[in-house]
């Protein structure tokens, strides 16, 4: 039967600042995921947008094509500017807010990482 040798009192514990380190590495890795999301959401978005802003481009010139007047081609090129300039408009208010969310959520995470550390340390001090 083995005996499990007797531990020394030499012996390396694991302090609470390896704890934490730890923690920060998970905490680090869970901040490099988020950021990968955030370049992902923005990257669908701006692909989206910029699909249909060549789908709108190509209809431009179907129209321009299609019509017999100057007064036509005057009437579809200001048509396609105004609709232009509401879709730019529009496309920076959701970049805008798919900003914010992503820097609330970073916030929480942090916010909620750094209440665990905290008490994880009183807990420590404590016992």
């Amino acid at each position: 039967m083995q005996t499990q040798p007797e531990r020394s009192q030499f012996a390396l514990q694991t302090s609470p600042m390896a704890n934490n380190g730890h923690r920060f590495l998970l905490a680090a890795a869970d901040l490099q995921a988020q950021a990968f999301k955030a370049m992902m959401r923005y990257q669908i978005e701006t692909h989206s947008f910029l699909k249909h802003r060549c789908e709108q481009n190509v209809k431009l010139a179907d129209d321009l094509v299609a019509g017999n007047e100057f007064n036509d081609a005057f009437d579809v090129l200001i048509t396609f500017f105004q609709n232009a300039t509401s879709d730019y408009v529009t496309e920076a208010g959701r970049v805008a807010s798919i900003g914010s969310k992503l820097v609330s959520e970073t916030a929480r995470r942090v916010r909620k990482g750094a209440d665990t550390t905290i008490e994880d340390l009183a807990a420590s001090t404590v016992g």
